[in-house]
């Protein structure tokens, strides 16, 4: 349902900004499937997190489709040794 409009770089070794202005805009829901979003829930599942950033851009896509509400769940989060 969504994919990715723009190239992004490799993620591996940003910081947490540098990621999310990577991710900025670079994904959106297909249009064949926005209608099925408006007013529902929706569910993204990742493998892993380390900023979010990923998720945020999904998760803003699907909001821009008109879902009422966007959880996520992931198998593995990164910690952060600072």
């Amino acid at each position: 349902m969504l994919y990715r409009i723009k190239p992004t770089d490799m993620q591996k070794g940003m910081g947490r900004a540098a990621r999310f202005t990577n991710m900025n805009r670079s994904i959106i829901l297909n249009k064949t499937y926005q209608t099925q979003l408006q007013g529902r829930s929706v569910l993204l599942v990742d493998d892993v997190m380390t900023t979010g950033a990923t998720l945020s851009a999904c998760a803003e896509a699907c909001r821009q489709a008109g879902a009422e509400k966007v959880n996520a769940v992931v198998f593995a989060r990164v910690a952060r040794l600072e």
